[in-house]
């Protein structure tokens, strides 16, 4: 069983960018948890109050039972030793296999600060003579998955088959009306759809109805063939 965290920037990026690859995790029975750095608030159609609701709506369709909100600030999201230091801390409570986190590049400045804090910190959780609570800890493998604004083509190192998990995905991010939703049933639905269609593009390069990439930019090593045959 892996021991897996998933940090996002705001509630609604991790289940965008990997909410099938979660259900799969959590169906297999992999420890799975989740950071939100920020609350996602401001938004012009959201509370606090509402993204709380729905990040419980999102959670249950997911059936994610850990979750985690680092309350750092939304929109003004920066990379400081606050908030490596905040990360830095789940990190070591936590102790993940594989830490899953926004892509770097983004027109997003959260997104791209996140990215930032989540690398950094994956370097501060291992150090000594520190006030920092829990024992030090060094994430052994890093992913990064795709929550962007910016139009561009991705090339991922491996696609995660979320074939089976494709709808729980759908409503997870659906349950974020207030973010979807709020320009109508029609806008909304089409904003999901083509969630599904992106699923659907990936999963074709290899042979599954719908994928997720995923980025790693260290070397990859195994000991064996059996997770790459079909």
């Amino acid at each position: 069983m892996a021991n897996i965290l998933a940090v996002g920037a705001h509630p609604d990026d991790i289940e965008i960018g990997i909410g099938g690859t979660v259900a799969s995790l959590i169906a297999r029975g992999d420890n799975v948890t989740l950071c939100d750095v920020t609350s996602g608030e401001p938004t012009p159609y959201g509370t606090p109050e509402k993204r709380r609701e729905e990040t419980a709506n999102a959670n249950s369709i997911l059936k994610v039972e850990n979750r985690i909100n680092l309350g750092l600030e939304n929109r003004w999201l920066r990379d400081t030793k606050k908030a490596r230091v905040a990360l830095a801390e789940v990190y070591r409570e936590t102790r993940p296999d594989i830490i899953l986190i926004p892509y770097y590049d983004d027109s997003h400045p959260d997104h791209v600060e996140a990215s930032k804090i989540a690398q950094a910190a994956r370097f501060v959780a291992k150090y000594t003579k520190t006030d920092m609570k829990g024992e030090p800890f060094y994430p052994p493998k890093i992913f990064f998955y795709f929550c962007v604004h910016r139009k561009k083509f991705i090339e991922p190192s491996i696609i995660f088959d979320i074939s089976d998990t494709i709808e729980q995905k759908l409503k997870a991010v659906s349950a974020y009306r207030s973010q979807f939703f709020a320009g109508g049933e029609e806008m909304g639905e089409k904003k999901i759809e083509n969630f599904k269609g992106k699923a659907a593009y990936f999963g074709s390069f290899i042979g599954a109805s719908y994928g997720e990439p995923l980025l790693n930019l260290e070397e990859i090593g195994i000991s064996s063939f059996d997770g790459l045959l079909p």
